[in-house]
C-alpha cells in the first residue's frame, strides 16, 4: 500500500509540474506576477494573453522586470528605476508614446520650463527645460514622464534679451 502512494505523490507532483509549466511567468516590477503566455516582445511593449483568456494585453518593458518561459529559460527584460527624490531626477526616462507608459501608474502632470526672460541658447535653454520635467517627477517618486507637450516660444523681436522660452509637459508615472 505504501509503493501505491509513494508512485501516486510521485505521479501527482510531475502533474502538478506540468500544468504549471504550460505558462508562461512575467513579474512586473509593481511586485504583481502574470501567468499566462507571451505572444510577441517588441521594441518597447510585450504582447501576452492570461492564463485561460485570449485576450491580447499590450504592457510596456518598463513596467516587467523578467520573464520565466514555460521552457525554464529566464529573460530580464528591465531593471526597475528607484527614485527617492528629487536628487534622482537624472534617472527619469522621458517617453514619448502612450504605449510605452502601458502597464505603469499614472501620478500626476509636470512641467518644466525656462523663464520668459533668460540668457539661454536655444539649445541650453531646452536641457534646463527638460532638467525642471524631471526634477518635478523625481520629486513625485516617479521614473517615467509621457511628453505631451514641448514648445519654444519666440519673442516678437528675436533681437532682445530672452526673446525665447522652453516649455516642455509631461505626465509622471511610476510602477
Amino acid at each position: 500500500m505504501k509503493n501505491y502512494f509513494k508512485l501516486f505523490t510521485a505521479s501527482f507532483l510531475l502533474l502538478t509540474n506540468s500544468l504549471f509549466a504550460q505558462t508562461d511567468i512575467i513579474k512586473m516590477h509593481n511586485g504583481e506576477t502574470v501567468k499566462g503566455k507571451v505572444l510577441k516582445v517588441e521594441e518597447y511593449t510585450i504582447v501576452y494573453k492570461y492564463e485561460g483568456e485570449d485576450a491580447e494585453v499590450t504592457v510596456s518593458k518598463y513596467a516587467i522586470s523578467n520573464i520565466t518561459y514555460k521552457s525554464g529559460r529566464v529573460q530580464e527584460i528591465t531593471e526597475k528605476i528607484n527614485i527617492k527624490g528629487e536628487d534622482d531626477w537624472e534617472k527619469v526616462v522621458i517617453i514619448e508614446d502612450k504605449a510605452y507608459a502601458a502597464g505603469l501608474k499614472k501620478v500626476d502632470e509636470v512641467r518644466g520650463k525656462t523663464g520668459l526672460i533668460n540668457f539661454q541658447t536655444g539649445n541650453s535653454g531646452d536641457k534646463k527645460a527638460e532638467k525642471k520635467l524631471k526634477e518635478a517627477a523625481a520629486i513625485l517618486g516617479c521614473p517615467f514622464i509621457l511628453l505631451t507637450s514641448d514648445k519654444s516660444t519666440v519673442g516678437a523681436n528675436s533681437n532682445t534679451i530672452g526673446g525665447s522660452q522652453n516649455i516642455k509637459k509631461g505626465i509622471a508615472y511610476k510602477y
